[in-house]
């Protein structure tokens, strides 16, 4: 179902900068990496979601620059649709079709298949999540879990080379979380998965802590995680809680 990574494969940020009304959201991201695994944990606030939307082409930056498999994703449409998918935190900001096989196909259509094409794509994914009952399913039957799950069958039918996963387990119950990302685990297109909960971070090849907008950090999950919980844990010791983000 997924086509081939290249050897070449990699995400570059340099001096990746975004500011809204004159405040800087991100300020000077430089990320390097061709990790299958890639992790970004940070507390809310700390501009996780804006560098999601960055990296998938959604938002163009202030300055800097954001190369996926060497391609500018925001500049590139045609590219970026190849490249990057993303998963959003709530799927009814991503779902915008009443019907499972439409919200499948309209992916699929926006790459240029024909109407034919695209139904034996949406088939073809349908099958290998075991869900062919899906075809004509009401999107506002499904749970909210089933509503992810269709997110995730929409992006992966587009074969993309990169899925940016933006807090995809919030709000959801642990049995939904695990079947998730079970499904997430099989998939051989590369990740990068940015929450503030570390036990989603836990089996990333490589990770980086945003905090206000910077990389503060980066290294293996078994170093960075301890040392990111135990600064929330001192955090949410403090007496005050003025300094901590809204």
């Amino acid at each position: 179902m997924h086509r081939c990574d290249s050897a070449g494969f990699a995400i570059r940020l340099d001096d990746l900068r975004y500011k809204i009304g004159g405040r800087a959201v991100l300020d000077g991201i430089t990320l390097h990496s061709s990790a299958r695994r890639i992790g970004v944990v940070g507390r809310n606030g700390s501009g996780k979601s804006t560098l999601a939307r960055l990296l998938a082409g959604l938002l163009a930056p202030t300055s800097g620059r954001i190369r996926i498999a060497g391609h500018d994703v925001f500049r590139d449409r045609r590219a970026a649709l190849a490249t990057v998918g993303i998963l959003f935190q709530n799927p009814d900001h991503q779902i915008i079709f009443p019907r499972v096989g439409e919200e499948i196909a309209f992916g699929l259509r926006q790459q240029g298949l024909d109407k034919a094409q695209a139904a034996a794509g949406v088939q073809a994914v349908l099958h290998s999540f075991g869900k062919p009952h899906w075809q004509d399913a009401p999107v506002s039957v499904l749970s909210q879990g089933q509503k992810h799950l269709v997110c995730m069958m929409a992006v992966l039918a587009m074969r993309p080379q990169l899925l940016i996963l933006d807090e995809p387990y919030a709000g959801l119950d642990i049995p939904t979380r695990r079947q998730l990302a079970r499904h997430l685990h099989r998939i051989p297109a590369r990740l990068l998965h940015i929450s503030h909960d570390p036990a989603d971070l836990a089996q990333s090849d490589q990770l980086y802590w945003l905090e206000r907008g910077r990389i503060i950090a980066q290294g293996p999950p078994e170093t960075l995680l301890p040392a990111f919980t135990a600064e929330m844990v001192r955090l949410g010791d403090l007496d005050d809680i003025a300094d901590l983000p809204g």
